[in-house]
């Protein structure tokens, strides 16, 4: 039900990760989100989507106070503070990264406890449910250790403090003094990877060499703008959604958080898109990350392109995270959703669809990775002319868009859009680089997708570019125009799509997809304003030229960002965070924002 008090706000949670996978925070020191092993896997800590048979990992204070949440500076480790009339504690979580591999396949998850100045109470308890919380476990109990064993996966956990128990969860009633810890480490452990023990001092190593691995990554930021605390918070962010084994980069961390609280607009965003990890290629090439940009390349070749393809073209639109293309979208009608927001769902059916535009942002991160980072190879260019001579051929086609809309297809201008960034980027690379190409035919098609758009796309009922093709609704994603390079920011049509945008579809500075009223997307329900649209219109002032409106608007925005600086999806008309989170493209978003409108103002 909505205002359920056993749910925490979306935007009271951290993140910690191994770049393997991710576990959610929240302000009250409970661990409600973890899958292990992998972003997509099963998971283990659910109570952020059911809060009694979720399962979580609950670590808090057992005196009344109050909590406050930062990141230890410059890393992904999450320090939760606890201030009582007793004392003041806290708890800093991470999962260890910089290890040996071996090591990284344990999969740690390590909480220290200290107080810090008097005395304080504490409770600990670890409540697992495995698979979603569909597949039952036992519980062996062994004094200072606990080892949770399920069909599958079998994790230990190990404490500084005697630890009680029944036949499925621990828990454990501690104080400490000033100056006092206690840790608590939860691996993943199989026949290769026995129980491990985290004494004080290892724990105190492994936060060392954590520490240390962040702060030598950020470290290679060439960012040194007005906003340097918020890009490289997201850029930290935009890391942890990345998955090394593979390179992929996940849309973000969870599955199900509603776009609107008791609404079906609920997705599993745990999924490689091809768009959204293209974008965030831009943002981390652009801040100098050339590494993530390297990774996510070879996974492109490796998984992406020399793939199957299917009826959608050679490209699907989202991938799993280690490059396979099998995601049925099924609802766990056993778990309530966030706050009763049913329904849960798993894997993605919009997987199937036809998105034209990929195909633009994906070619677009592959000029700019040519262009700012290393040449690609002889191979890699045979791929792109493979991928274009595709697009010259079905450009033309409707499509589900950006948007993922489930009303059917339809001629999406922002689709035909991108479609034009495809080819132009590729003759951008072949000119260049003098590699060979089809450019007559490459460059007839680019020429007729923009005319196409100008006779088509422009409605001269509205003064403005519209949604789809001969029709006269408005669509924020066409803020991408001139971002694109597709038309001057200051030409006269593109001034007058974006007052047009600024008064059907922007809420001081928060800015709407589009109007579902106008452009019924087959869905029920509302949502909030999408922001990454937000922060595209703050970049689309900057280039207009109206600086001083487009740096109010940044400001803006940024006052919607958690304690942590962290963005989910969409914001709601009360200014709550809604949708998937952290989600990517809206951190990815909020740094090329920052970085042109820094630019622009000297």
């Amino acid at each position: 039900m909505p205002g359920d008090t056993r749910y925490l706000p979306i935007a009271e949670h951290g993140l910690i990760g191994d770049l393997r996978s991710v576990a959610l925070v929240g302000s009250n020191g409970t661990i409600d989100w973890y899958c292990v092993s992998a972003f997509d896997a099963p998971s283990v800590f659910a109570s952020i989507l059911d809060a009694d048979r979720g399962g979580s990992f609950e670590l808090t204070a057992t005196v009344p106070g109050r909590t406050k949440q930062f990141y230890f500076p410059d890393t992904n480790i999450l320090i939760t503070r606890f201030f009582t009339e007793d004392g003041v504690g806290e708890v800093q979580d991470f999962m260890p990264i910089g290890e040996k591999a071996v090591e990284t396949e344990r999969h740690r998850l390590i909480r220290r406890v200290l107080c810090v100045r008097g005395s304080l109470p504490f409770r600990v308890q670890v409540s697992p449910r495995f698979d979603y919380g569909r597949q039952p476990h036992t519980l062996q109990l062994h004094g200072d250790m606990a080892l949770f064993e399920s069909v599958g996966l079998s994790l230990a956990l190990t404490a500084t403090v005697p630890l009680e128990g029944d036949d499925r969860d621990v828990w454990a009633d501690f104080k400490l003094a000033e100056g006092e810890s206690a840790v608590f480490a939860l691996d993943q452990v199989d026949s290769n990877l026995p129980p491990l023990m985290c004494a004080r001092a290892e724990a105190e190593r492994q936060f060392a060499t954590t520490v240390a691995y962040w702060r030598r990554w950020l470290s290679s930021s060439r960012y040194r703008g007005r906003w340097r605390e918020m890009v490289h918070r997201s850029a930290l962010t935009l890391k942890l959604l990345t998955y090394a084994p593979s390179g992929a980069i996940v849309a973000a961390a969870t599955t199900s958080l509603p776009e609107q609280i008791g609404g079906e607009r609920n997705w599993d965003y745990r999924y490689v898109w091809v768009r959204d990890a293209a974008f965030c290629v831009y943002a981390l090439l652009r801040l100098g990350f050339t590494g993530e940009a390297q990774a996510f390349m070879n996974f492109v070749t490796r998984h992406i392109i020399h793939g199957e393809g299917g009826p959608s073209g050679p490209l699907q639109i989202m991938y799993r995270i280690d490059g396979s293309t099998d995601l049925p979208e099924q609802e766990l009608d056993h778990l309530e959703g966030y706050q009763g927001s049913a329904p849960v769902r798993v894997g993605n059916a919009a997987a199937d669809q036809l998105q034209l535009d990929i195909y633009g942002a994906l070619i677009d991160s592959i000029y700019l990775y040519d262009k700012w980072a290393q040449p690609i190879s002889s191979d890699q260019w045979d791929d792109v002319c493979k991928l274009v001579d595709w697009v010259c051929k079905h450009w033309d086609q409707p499509d589900e868009g950006i948007w993922e809309t489930r009303a059917g297809r339809k001629n999406f201008l922002y689709s035909r859009l991108m479609c034009w960034v495809a080819i132009e980027r590729a003759i951008r690379v072949a000119n260049h680089r003098g590699l060979p190409a089809d450019l007559p035919r490459w460059r007839q098609n680019r020429d007729t997708i923009y005319r196409r758009i100008m006779q088509r796309g422009w409605s001269e009922t509205r003064k403005a570019f519209v949604q789809n093709e001969d029709d006269d609704v408005l669509d924020a994603a066409l803020l991408m125009m001139p971002l694109a390079k597709f038309i001057a920011p200051t030409d006269p049509k593109w001034l007058s799509t974006l007052d047009a945008l600024t008064q059907d579809l922007v809420s001081d500075s928060l800015v709407y997809r589009y109007d579902p009223l106008v452009s019924p997307d087959g869905l029920r329900g509302e949502e909030g304003t999408f922001s990454i649209c937000s922060f595209w219109y703050v970049e689309a002032l900057t280039r207009a030229g109206r600086l001083d409106e487009a740096r109010l608007a940044f400001e803006k925005m940024l006052t919607y960002a958690n304690h942590l600086g962290l963005f989910a999806e969409e914001i709601s008309h009360t200014g709550e965070q809604q949708g998937n989170f952290p989600q990517a493209f809206t951190h990815f978003a909020l740094i090329s924002a920052a970085f042109n409108l820094d630019r622009a103002l000297g």
